[in-house]
């Protein structure tokens, strides 16, 4: 059942699955407030104050703003509700503990919604809070440290992504050579221009999120990548 958990995410820390969030009142967050939920989705808090790893992509998802949470959670509750339980994550020692998250956000977290960049257009505002906030693509597109902070300085420059596969360059460096209509078919139909298709996580991205974008959005999102500064491979 979708949104039932047990998707497994493999790391250099271990695996993590992915929790229950339908709203099963003993698997799911069926026990959940409104509050609980902005909580983990703004700061990475359990309800119980404890910390979130950061495979759940709190880091982009605290940009989205009030309005969108409160819908999003609307949506959550709507639900079928699904009793399969959440299974523990698989980690290697130390890094299953949840204490020294807190030091791996004061390096790595920023807590707060997305705020207009001054000097573009509404356009390309639109398509970065897209591509930060909701869609989170900057998680598997921008290269990270020895600590899983992510590179600033490399935002959607690529490199190596979970379970190890290769992740494109984002900037205009690797869109180049791509038309706005083929970076529209891909999102939508999953064909690069040579008849080629992504990675098997990419595609679910593509079935799941891309593809159900309106043409105004999935517009502003090419037109944000377009204005991001090229960084090399």
């Amino acid at each position: 059942m979708r949104y039932a958990g047990g998707r497994a995410l493999k790391t250099p820390f271990g695996t993590f699955y992915g929790p229950n969030i339908t709203p099963h009142q003993q698997a799911g967050i069926g026990r959940w407030s409104e509050a609980d939920f902005m909580r983990a989705m703004r700061h990475g808090r359990r309800p119980d104050g404890a910390n979130y790893f950061p495979a759940f992509p709190y880091p982009s998802f605290t940009n989205i703003t009030d309005n969108d949470l409160r819908d999003l959670w609307a949506h959550l509750r709507t639900l079928p509700p699904s009793s399969q339980p959440s299974r523990e994550h698989d980690l290697w020692f130390v890094f299953g503990w949840r204490f020294l998250v807190t030091v791996w956000k004061w390096f790595f977290f920023t807590p707060g919604p997305f705020v207009n960049a001054q000097g573009v257009t509404d356009i390309v505002n639109r398509g970065a809070y897209l591509v930060q906030a909701l869609g989170h693509c900057g998680e598997c597109h921008t290269p990270r440290n020895f600590l899983g902070g992510p590179k600033k300085s490399r935002f959607l420059a690529g490199g190596k992504g979970p379970e190890d596969e290769k992740v494109p360059n984002l900037t205009p460096t690797g869109l180049k050579k791509w038309s706005d209509k083929a970076l529209q078919d891909f999102l939508v139909l999953g064909t690069t221009p040579d008849g080629d298709f992504p990675e098997e996580s990419m595609a679910e991205v593509i079935n799941n999120t891309t593809s159900n974008l309106t043409p105004q959005d999935l517009a502003a999102l090419i037109a944000y990548l377009r204005s991001l500064p090229p960084l090399p491979d």
